[in-house]
């Protein structure tokens, strides 16, 4: 029997696609808010579809929900920090 892709759902848009198609943020046990290029990094993950969604879900309280806290403005900034040092890696 062929093994499952795990799927996931956009936060905004709610398309659903497979785990390593999607942007992970994730709040770590420490309350951290960070973008997670692996994936697998420990806490409370949501799933964002493109840079577009992701914008949305900051500028929204879609993030604040799905993680279960309030994103504070310094996490905001980090967040697309750490995506952008992201993807001029992948280039």
């Amino acid at each position: 029997m062929a093994e499952q892709k795990r799927q996931r759902t956009c936060i905004v848009c709610r398309t659903t696609d497979t785990k390593n198609s999607l942007l992970r943020l994730v709040r770590n046990p420490e309350g951290e808010i960070c973008f997670d290029p692996t994936g697998k990094m420990n806490g409370r993950g949501a799933y964002v579809c493109s840079v577009a969604c992701l914008e949305k879900a900051l500028s929204s309280k879609r993030l604040d929900s799905a993680l279960r806290t309030t994103v504070s403005d310094e996490d905001r900034e980090r967040i697309v920090q750490q995506l952008r040092a992201s993807l001029s890696h992948e280039e």
